[in-house]
């Protein structure tokens, strides 16, 4: 079955506009989901949606979305009221301005969408405007309005199409000094600074998701499979307290055990014969040159 788009309309840089829509770039459907069940019959467990004062269920029909302005007293907003907010950007990517890269602070990252254009009538805008942010190795600023939300959008090139991650707001990212401002200024030795440099290059490699699996699906999967063969599931201890150990120890421990063992050249075929001369007690016989 084909993906279905998020989100339909037009992106547009100044008069310049094409039909672009919007996909989820990540997908979660591969993770394990529970259903909950009650214990003694073992039937599904049914969420109801009840009216808080009376107890009575409500139908879908008669739900509607509420504002509380003062306790116990609402606004009440109806569907199509909702998908009327009078926003451009509802149907509009309006790309507002265009920053480096190295401009924008990762906390601010959120979900990733492919862009990509609707039709043929919007192949060739799309690819121009692609391929001049390629060119200046700049992403785009915008907003759009998905799930009844007006989001930051950041758009970036990705091999035909534009990567477009949505952008938390600058209220919704938390003031990194609450948190650090307890740390204590600490001096770090030369010697440790250089221990631990050393153990982070032989650890050092390339980003490959391909090399990564999530442990905790997996444990869960054996965990499911254990219970149905009627097994016993494996547990696993909990870790202990290590004793309090000198740090500098433990860098050195760290960096001897993490180190590489370097790869020894292999023997050319004359060590190969004299080492086996060696070991027989013969000697090889070299001929000179006629």
């Amino acid at each position: 079955m084909a993906p279905r788009p998020n989100w339909k309309g037009f992106l547009k840089l100044s008069l310049v506009s094409c039909a672009v829509a919007l996909y989820p770039a990540t997908s979660t459907s591969q993770r394990i989901r529970f259903n909950i069940i009650n214990r003694e019959t073992g039937n599904r467990i049914r969420n109801e949606v009840v009216d808080a004062e009376t107890g009575d269920p409500v139908a879908p029909e008669e739900r509607v979305k509420g504002y509380e302005i003062e306790k116990g007293q609402y606004i009440l907003l109806d569907e199509d009221e909702l998908d009327n907010v009078a926003l451009e950007s509802t149907h509009t990517i309006e790309i507002d301005e265009f920053v480096p890269m190295s401009d924008v602070d990762r906390i601010y990252l959120d979900e990733s969408y492919y862009l990509v254009p609707q039709d043929d009538v919007a192949q060739e805008a799309f690819a121009v405007l692609r391929e001049a942010m390629r060119k200046e190795d700049l992403a785009g600023l915008a907003r759009v309005v998905v799930y009844r939300r007006e989001r930051l959008l950041l758009l970036r090139p990705r091999g035909k199409g534009l990567l477009a991650t949505t952008l938390r707001y600058k209220n919704e990212v938390r003031n990194e000094a609450d948190y650090f401002d307890d740390i204590e200024d600490t001096k770090v030795p030369a010697d440790m600074l250089k221990l631990a440099t050393h153990i982070l290059e032989t650890k050092k490699g390339k980003f490959d998701p391909a090399k990564f699996e999530d442990r905790y699906e997996s444990a869960l999967m054996d965990l499911i499979k254990a219970k149905r063969a009627g097994k016993k599931p494996i547990t696993v201890p909990e870790p202990k307290a290590s004793n309090v150990i000198n740090l500098m120890d433990a860098l050195r421990r760290s960096a001897k055990a993490d180190s590489k063992p370097e790869r020894r050249k292999p023997a050319s075929s004359s060590q190969k014969t004299a080492t086996r001369a060696k070991r027989t007690g013969t000697k090889r016989k070299v001929r000179k040159a006629s």
